[in-house]
């Protein structure tokens, strides 16, 4: 077997500062969780890095969504998936700490005590936090506890006035919009605040529309091609397919979404896919009366991705959880690498702060117990990067 010194004398180092710590420790540490501090310490040495991204703040919990408003301020949720979470929303002080947002109250739901809270006036299983440009916040919560059931009266999209820190108005999904087996993934607020899309990555996979002003919503390219994950694909994280403990491949319906800077145009894709969509937002409003009017058209070719932005220079950022990393669709329709850093497991969602830095969340899916025994890294990062020029 073939060693590298460096990384043979970097392991030896990292078990000797585990060593060291081990006794202060004692028993309340599991090894597991030594495990993953030794796996932060050589990683900057054994794994590949870029020095453009920078870490904005960690979590003890798993991270997905991340947002930032027009004066700065940085949101993010932690969906109950494989924990009970004992916070969905927070705001991400300048010292890195959080705090729950808008208040402890909305925080308050647990999975374990599902029968004493109102699922519609708590936050039940955030997925997703956006920030417009007229001063609110929107949650998307699709309800559904380790990606599972939707909890009745559960699915819902929350404003919150970020002025006065309170929510501003409550918009709950009837079953026909999120049934059962729905999970909805992420939002796009128009501009002009008339209109939300989202895109459901439950079953059916499909779109969402929601009318902002008279609170009604609607199904779009439900079950379609588009909306569904590609049989053919496979999703890879460190060099080998991705796989359930029994075997099962991850099969993940629509989830990346991103609207054009003219709110004209959808695109969107399969997270087990490797086809961008894009639709036209005209239609998706006839579809409330009309559902035949929409029709997705192939938009570009690329790879299995979670999150996806668009800038102000219509290029379209990826995040890659193949190669750990960020790639640019360009207007042109060529796919460029731009970041590679072994830190970005399952890069998952951007947003863009008001001085042009993407932000982008690590939520470390492939280290889940969806996918192993446990947790195998929980290393749950928020990051940001300069954008190309």
């Amino acid at each position: 077997m073939n060693t590298h010194p460096r990384k043979t004398s970097t392991f030896l180092a990292a078990a000797a500062v585990i060593a060291l710590l081990q006794p202060a420790i004692g028993h309340t540490q599991t090894m597991e969780n030594l495990a993953d501090k030794a796996r932060k310490l050589v990683v900057p040495i054994t794994g590949k890095t870029d020095d453009r991204l920078e870490m904005v703040a960690t979590f003890d919990h798993q991270v997905t969504g991340v947002t930032v408003s027009q004066d700065g301020r940085v949101f993010v949720n932690f969906p109950r998936w494989s924990q009970d979470v004992p916070v969905s929303v927070a705001e991400v002080m300048k010292d890195g700490s959080i705090k729950p947002y808008p208040n402890e109250e909305w925080n308050a739901w647990r999975n374990a005590r599902m029968n004493e809270i109102s699922p519609k006036d708590h936050f039940v299983t955030v997925q997703s936090v956006v920030t417009d440009n007229k001063g609110s916040l929107w949650v998307v919560d699709p309800a559904a506890p380790n990606s599972e059931k939707t909890i009745k009266d559960g699915p819902k999209l929350v404003q919150i006035d970020l002025r006065s820190n309170a929510v501003k108005r409550v918009y709950p999904f009837t079953p026909d919009v999120a049934g059962p087996a729905s999970y909805l993934n992420d939002v796009r607020i128009a501009s002009d605040g008339a209109f939300a899309y989202f895109t459901d990555s439950g079953s059916p996979g499909g779109l969402v529309v929601l009318d902002l002003i008279s609170g009604k919503a609607w199904r779009a390219l439900s079950d379609d091609p588009s909306t569904q994950f590609e049989k053919e694909v496979v999703i890879h994280t460190d060099g080998k397919p991705l796989r359930r403990p029994d075997g099962r491949q991850p099969q993940f319906n629509a989830d990346g979404i991103a609207l054009s800077k003219d709110d004209r145009t959808l695109y969107f894709q399969a997270l087990t896919g490797k086809t961008m969509y894009k639709v036209s937002t005209d239609d998706l409003q006839k579809a409330a009366t009309d559902p035949a009017a929409v029709k997705a058209e192939k938009f570009a070719d690329t790879e299995p991705t979670d999150g996806l932005w668009i800038d102000d220079q219509n290029r379209i950022y990826l995040s890659t959880m193949e190669n750990n990393g960020v790639k640019v669709l360009g207007p042109d329709g060529k796919v460029t690498p731009f970041l590679e850093d072994s830190r970005l497991r399952w890069p998952d969602t951007f947003a863009q702060g008001p001085d042009g830095a993407l932000y982008i969340t690590a939520s470390h899916i492939q280290d889940s117990p969806w996918f192993n025994e446990g947790w195998t890294d929980t290393s749950f990062t928020l990051f940001k990067f300069a954008p190309p020029k």
